[in-house]
């Protein structure tokens, strides 16, 4: 394989935007894109991974949870979204069943910087193994700007095979 520049990228990108316009279809298409590396060894040389944040919302169904404080959890009523009180997740109990299936229904969590530290405690390691530990939210951030934010990130990392997977 050789390099391919990234005008040849954006020409396929829009090709294939403009003829899923042509066609609709009943369902979400997507496009994965697949990188590999030339003189990297996943034995010797460090694995990496990491997120890129777009500048449009690239899942828009994506469902996000506010676990906050009062003022949050009134904000996240306001907006219409999702939310689980210091009370609710109390409730909980380490309970490992109901932790895996409060993480099953929510795609990422968002939670107030006061909570943050508490949560480890309220639910365990529940929701870091599944790897959508809260992103944490000040008071004077706007909830649906970050639901929206982690919308439009997407993670990318590099495994034991050569290739760079992006989800």
């Amino acid at each position: 394989m050789s390099k391919v520049n990234a005008s040849a990228v954006r020409d396929i990108v829009n090709a294939i935007q403009a003829d899923a316009q042509e066609k609709p279809r009943k369902f979400i298409q997507t496009v994965e894109l697949q990188i590999g590396l030339k003189n990297y060894d996943p034995q010797r040389d460090k694995r990496f991974s990491g997120t890129i944040k777009l500048p449009h919302v690239a899942r828009p169904r994506l469902t996000v949870c506010v676990l906050g404080d009062a003022f949050h959890c009134d904000q996240a009523k306001g907006a219409g979204m999702e939310f689980q009180s210091v009370d609710d997740l109390k409730k909980l109990n380490k309970n490992k069943k109901l932790i895996k299936k409060l993480a099953k229904k929510y795609d990422a969590f968002v939670a107030s910087e006061a909570l943050i530290k508490q949560i480890p405690r309220l639910l365990g390691p529940g929701l870091h193994k599944v790897g959508k530990f809260p992103t944490p939210v000040s008071h004077n951030d706007s909830l649906t700007d970050k639901a929206n934010e982690i919308r439009a990130t997407i993670k990318f990392q590099l495994k034991k095979v050569l290739c760079l997977g992006v989800a």
